[in-house]
């Protein structure tokens, strides 16, 4: 059996050292990253045969972390964050404080505060947004399981935590956009 605090301390080190991980969220299984980390997250577009024109999530704590992350969080977000009863990514205007090569194009992040304590842990520890991609070659299908993750994903990663591998994951989080005009537009239900 392993053990959560040895597999957030293995994963721990791997993102301060610039290394990528594969692990559960609340939603799929993700290659994981810092999100402060442009060589780090150059690998992830590397690994996923991704254009870094094509942005990533990125998971936070809660509410304080977002802040470090966004400029100004319209007040939308965190009537959204409190009453969603799915996991929900939000694309903020207006980032800051991350990799550049993170940041989309028009200056906007997409962040999900998730419902997994893995994800809290590591994230509160590495005290960092961390980036959170499923595990899939772009596009091919977002793997179910951990048994569906291609073997070059595996092999990519530097790290894979040891938690979780029997969950079988049925979609990825709901995407809304929300910028600070007041403008919100449904992304992924």
């Amino acid at each position: 059996m392993y053990n959560m605090q040895t597999e957030i301390n293995n994963a721990l080190k791997t993102l301060k050292n610039g290394g990528l991980v594969l692990y559960p969220t609340d939603t799929v299984w993700g290659i994981g990253c810092d999100a402060t980390n442009e060589t780090a997250v150059k690998k992830i577009y590397e690994l996923k045969q991704r254009e870094d024109s094509k942005a990533l999530i990125c998971l936070v704590t809660d509410d304080r972390m977002l802040k470090k992350y966004v400029n100004k969080i319209p007040e939308a977000a965190l009537n959204i964050i409190d009453i969603s009863e799915k996991p929900t990514t939000i694309i903020y205007d207006g980032a800051q404080n991350l990799a550049p090569n993170l940041i989309a194009n028009d200056g906007t992040i997409a962040i999900r505060i998730p419902d997994d304590e893995f994800c809290y842990q590591l994230s509160r520890k590495l005290n960092s947004a961390i980036v959170s991609t499923s595990a899939n070659i772009s596009g091919h299908p977002t793997p179910k399981s951990f048994k569906e993750i291609p073997p070059e994903v595996l092999k990519g990663v530097d790290y894979v935590v040891n938690l979780q591998r029997e969950k079988i994951c049925n979609k990825p989080s709901s995407i809304i956009k929300l910028s600070n005009s007041g403008i919100v537009k449904i992304i992924r239900t």
